[in-house]
């Protein structure tokens, strides 16, 4: 582009109200939330960073394909219209659709794992590990020793480190490992990206010990979009090139179409293996739907796939990524320390350097959301010892790294909302070392950041 200004490319086409508060009704809204972010009423959140998933607004060519949707039960042409766009990108031989990605990983998990295996990833996400260990197996995550420290600057700090995975397979046995799985990008991380030459890595190991190799691959598009930038040799490679070559060294996938498919709800497991299909097919049927729908309506299928064919334009790639640096690079010129190199989705807060008084016990992260949503209505969500402290034998250690994340949804808010975060986050920044800790008071026993009660310390 011969300009500097990088520029939406789209137009606004219908708008929705957002709510202005006093800063006195926000910490009236966070108490009665118990301190937790993920209680506030949406109606009561200005800018609403918490997730990217489901978030992002479709497009025009996406709500006439709603309209356009078929609610057949079985064999719906909307299904036939699905798949044709899913396999255009990841030609596996089976996909089977579901409500959403935590689905497809509950039907995954439960068909290939059980009590004493093993799973290794980059890095596990909250709902992954969740559905992983409430099968008894352990998730294990094996990131790059550059993408545990939040300042290191490397490329593709989502990789795995394969050394680490040769010595977990010799040391539990590759019959104690059903799948080894890859996030592309690491949401917990960072969101960093992986590398192609990782990818590739990864899958020879794997399919030198005969474990099945699986992507999670809800951001799919920024991770090759990443590559194309930082990867040599992919400079000039299409993006749907580069992600079909991610794909082809894999045996299967889960994806959240609430991610980089551009659309409210939605998702897939694809394989290639007959049996493991059969098994997912039966237990799709029992806890989301027939083989050809998944517990998605046909107008959700026809979105997914205009959202997979928007998803992969590099002029809205180019937007995507240039936009969220423009939140780092603000961020971090503000002296607010934070996950370098930035990532796809979101832009994360070292908390634990940010707030370096409040122990990770006293969940730094959870503070600093607290505080972001009570200085200016902006609601982000604590990655760190709150979300993965506590182990399954039931005891609390410290994450390896305390973060909040601002989850940026896709064609959502405007340049001056983004100025409007980063104001806040410097009045927050000023009063920084008065912020306080906080304990939990009451928690579920799996995925407790959703429901967890907390109390501020004094």
């Amino acid at each position: 582009m011969e300009f500097n200004t990088i520029i939406e490319p789209f137009r606004i086409h219908s708008v929705e109200p957002i709510k202005l508060m006093s800063r006195d009704e926000r910490k009236s809204a966070i108490e009665k939330a118990k301190y937790n972010v993920f209680n506030i009423p949406a109606k009561d959140v200005l800018i609403d960073l918490l997730t990217d998933s489901g978030t992002g607004a479709m497009s025009r060519d996406q709500w006439a394909a709603i309209q356009h949707g078929d609610e057949s039960y079985a064999g719906s042409p909307s299904w036939e219209i699905f798949r044709e766009a899913v396999v255009d990108l990841f030609d596996f031989k089976h996909i089977i659709p579901t409500h959403q990605g935590r689905a497809a990983e509950k039907i995954l998990f439960s068909s290939i794992a059980g009590d004493g295996m093993v799973i290794p990833s980059n890095t596990h996400f909250d709902t992954t590990r969740a559905n992983i260990e409430f099968v008894g197996a352990q998730g294990v995550d094996l990131v790059i020793e550059e993408g545990k420290d939040p300042a290191t600057i490397h490329p593709f700090k989502g990789n795995m480190n394969t050394d680490a995975l040769r010595e977990l397979i010799d040391r539990v046995g590759p019959q104690n490992i059903p799948i080894i799985m890859l996030t592309i990008t690491n949401n917990s991380g960072g969101g960093q990206p992986v590398s192609m030459a990782n990818i590739e890595e990864v899958s020879k190991i794997a399919h030198e010990f005969n474990i099945a190799f699986f992507l999670d691959a809800c951001r799919f598009a920024e991770n090759a979009w990443f590559i194309r930038l930082r990867e040599a040799g992919y400079e000039n490679m299409d993006v749907k090139e580069i992600v079909k070559k991610m794909i082809s060294y894999a045996d299967g996938m889960t994806m959240s179409a609430k991610k980089d498919p551009l659309a409210n709800i939605g998702g897939w497991l694809a394989c290639n293996d007959d049996l493991l299909a059969e098994k997912a097919r039966n237990m799709l049927i029992l806890t989301e739907g027939f083989p050809t729908y998944g517990g998605l309506a046909g107008r959700d299928l026809e979105a997914i796939a205009v959202g997979l064919k928007e998803a992969i334009s590099h002029d809205y790639l180019q937007y995507r990524i240039t936009s969220t640096s423009y939140l780092g690079d603000a961020l971090d010129k503000a002296g607010i320390p934070v996950v370098k190199p930035y990532g796809g989705h979101a832009i994360y807060i070292d908390a634990r350097a940010f707030l370096s008084h409040i122990p990770p016990l006293q969940y730094p992260g959870q503070a600093l959301a607290v505080a972001l949503y009570e200085m200016g209505g902006i609601r982000g969500c604590e990655i760190g010892t709150v979300m993965f402290g506590m182990t399954p034998q039931g005891t609390e250690v410290p994450a390896t790294m305390d973060l909040v994340r601002l989850a940026i949804p896709r064609r959502t808010y405007t340049q001056s909302h983004i100025d409007y975060v980063i104001e806040v986050a410097k009045k927050v920044a000023e009063d920084a070392k008065g912020l306080k800790g906080y304990k939990i008071t009451k928690a579920p026993q799996f995925l407790r950041h959703f429901t967890a009660e907390f109390e501020r310390l004094n």
